[in-house]
């Protein structure tokens, strides 16, 4: 299976499955003589686990890290960094029943075309539990970032038709992590909190959009032709599960406007060159301009749901389809530190390469 890595410079593989033995990251870039902070890597975990609320799935993972290599004396080596999360809360015979089907919307039926098998046991690499790999790599992405003076927040900004209507710079987004829902306007969470324990009785599921903001960005990282910072930023949303689109800075809204009020102006204080809009989203020509990055990426609601489904099986015979096993209602809450360790990786990646012009 080719795609499991990411990266150029500060490039990563991951690897494992959702009921396998575990899952884990393989880091080759990571610069040595960095503090290997155990602690925070966790604390990143800890945001995406299951069964940390009432609107996520009820697996139980305890997320423990194990570092196979790349670390000596507390600190990274250069060399290739490994660390495994070893799978615990496994429940396979709860997907027993989709051996021999195919769910609606899911990868069961395009990963057996592609290689002549899969995995039906939580959808093996298809399963968001993948993800455990990139927060980890992205928890060490970040903790570089910081040294640099950037820094990543998401925060889940829509939930179906219910949405913040704020923009972010009048948002606290120290609140976000105070509700279940992690968005930072608490009446609104609480809307989405009530629509998604709805979604959960009733078997069902729902979607919605993230906001990210990258703040202390210099000017001059990115590509300008194919490694676009955008394009780059993009290409990691969409590779996340359940991620079906991705804008910035004005984004589709930017199609209502007239150029004269999409450009933004550049003005000067005390030498330094700034602009009094930001509908580029701190990107102009695939290039940083030091502005606060920001975008939004859109969820689908979760594939596999309790309600019967009408579906086909592998012999190409209409059936019906009653899913068991643990499934988040809405993927967003846990999908906050996923996105903010995807930007991150993007962003480190593209720090390192803008070494060779300075």
């Amino acid at each position: 299976m080719a795609g499991n890595s990411f990266g150029e410079l500060f490039r990563i593989t991951t690897f494992g499955e959702s009921h396998g033995v575990g899952l884990g990251v393989v880091i080759d870039g990571c610069p040595p003589n960095l503090s290997f902070d155990e602690n925070n890597i966790l604390k990143e975990l800890a945001r995406r686990k299951p069964g940390q609320s009432a609107i996520t799935t009820d697996r139980k993972e305890d997320e423990s890290i194990e570092v196979l290599s790349g670390v000596f004396e507390g600190k990274t080596t250069g060399t290739p960094l490994a660390v495994i999360v070893r799978n615990k809360d496994q429940r396979s015979q709860d997907y027993d029943a989709l051996k021999d089907v195919y769910r609606p919307s899911h990868a069961d039926y395009t990963y057996e075309q592609k290689y002549g098998i899969r995995d039906h046991r939580g959808s093996g690499r298809a399963s968001a539990r993948e993800t455990v790999a990139r927060v980890i790599a992205g928890a060490i992405a970040k903790q570089l970032l910081n040294s640099y003076g950037i820094t990543i927040t998401a925060f889940v900004s829509q939930v179906a038709h219910i949405k913040v209507t704020k923009p972010y710079t009048e948002l606290d987004l120290s609140l976000t992590e105070n509700n279940a829902v992690r968005c930072p306007d608490e009446a609104t969470a609480l809307q989405m909190i009530q629509l998604i324990e709805q979604m959960k009785a009733e078997g069902d599921s729902v979607g919605g959009t993230l906001t990210c903001l990258i703040t202390g960005t210099p000017a001059g990282l990115g590509e300008p032709v194919f490694d676009k910072l955008h394009a780059e930023l993009g290409k990691a949303m969409l590779s996340i599960n359940a991620c079906k689109g991705f804008d910035i800075g004005s984004g589709f809204e930017g199609i209502t406007m007239k150029g004269s009020e999409h450009n933004d102006v550049f003005v000067s204080t005390n030498r330094k060159i700034t602009t009094l809009t930001n509908h580029s989203g701190g990107v102009q020509g695939g290039i940083s301009n030091g502005e606060d990055i920001y975008f939004r990426c859109a969820f689908k609601p979760v594939s596999t749901i309790s309600k019967t489904q009408q579906t086909v099986n592998t012999d190409a015979a209409e059936t019906s389809l009653n899913a068991t096993g643990r499934h988040d209602p809405c993927v967003l809450p846990r999908a906050v530190p996923i996105v903010e360790a995807m930007a991150a990786l993007v962003m480190i990646d593209q720090l390192l390469r803008n070494k060779v012009y300075s």
